[in-house]
């Protein structure tokens, strides 16, 4: 180490050498870049005349970071980037897919009421037999021909009403409508929501949106209980009738923020 020193203070080994200015070839001055005081409000044309002046092995970096640099609104969903998917076409199919399923959620409700009067008018006809009187007999044991009463008669008239409604197949067809209302109501619920944000850029809280949402998880906590209700269990049967019944008053409840919605859709779009 002491060495190393004494080498260093020696005077064989001067500090500033001459040959080494003198040996190396003069570089030229690189221009000072004042593009900030050109274009002070201009940040994007700054940006790329910085970019010109940068060395090539630089530019993969750059064309990288480039898209963090622009505005925020260029990735905006607005301004024509997807077409037809911001027109009028496609922000009027979600109001006339859902005034479909909201009357044909009240097909499924009659259908639904029918099965379930299917299953209670036997209930019915049960507690009916028990009230009818034993039919008198003679001494001899001859039962005795007499005009039948009214119970019996209640019980001949809804015995043949459930005869019909089980040729109607309700139980079927609720099922098939609750299905397809369950696929089309969650897709075209999301697809209203999307379609928005295709046309504007956002989504808009309110009524209609949080009314829409609400529908949507309703239709899934009514098709959640069917396992249960195949099982006979009534109290499942009851919240699938209290689900569906709200699930109605909101569907008829977001009809009036709907309409004023597809009025905005042709104010501020156009076909296609």
């Amino acid at each position: 180490m002491a060495t190393t020193l004494s080498l260093l203070k020696s005077p064989v080994l001067p500090r500033n050498p001459p040959f080494i200015h003198s040996k190396l070839p003069s570089l030229p001055r690189q221009p000072k870049l004042d593009v900030c005081k050109k274009h002070s409000t201009n940040p994007q044309k700054l940006l790329l005349e910085t970019i010109h002046r940068i060395p090539s092995s630089s530019l993969p970096l750059t064309a990288f970071t480039f898209p963090l640099f622009l505005d925020a609104k260029d990735a905006l969903a607005v301004g024509g980037e997807f077409g037809i998917l911001e027109g009028r076409t496609f922000a009027l199919i979600h109001p006339i897919v859902m005034g479909f399923l909201f009357f044909y959620t009240l097909w499924g409700g009659y259908l639904g009421w029918q099965w379930r009067r299917v299953r209670t008018i036997q209930n019915e006809i049960n507690e009916l037999k028990k009230q009818v009187k034993p039919t008198p007999v003679t001494p001899e044991g001859t039962p005795v021909e007499a005009a039948p009463s009214p119970v019996e008669i209640k019980i001949q008239q809804l015995t043949e009403e459930r005869k019909e409604l089980i040729k109607g197949s309700y139980r079927d067809r609720h099922f098939n409508v609750g299905s397809i209302l369950l696929g089309f109501g969650v897709f075209e619920s999301i697809g209203g929501g999307v379609n928005t944000w295709f046309r504007t850029g956002k989504l808009f809280p309110g009524p209609h949106l949080f009314g829409g949402a609400g529908i949507t998880v309703l239709w899934a906590a009514a098709a959640a209980l069917v396992p249960a209700m195949q099982k006979g269990n009534e109290t499942a049967r009851n919240l699938h009738i209290a689900l569906n019944t709200l699930n109605v008053l909101l569907f008829i409840w977001q009809i009036p923020t709907g309409i004023d919605i597809v009025f905005k859709v042709f104010e501020f779009t156009k076909w296609p």
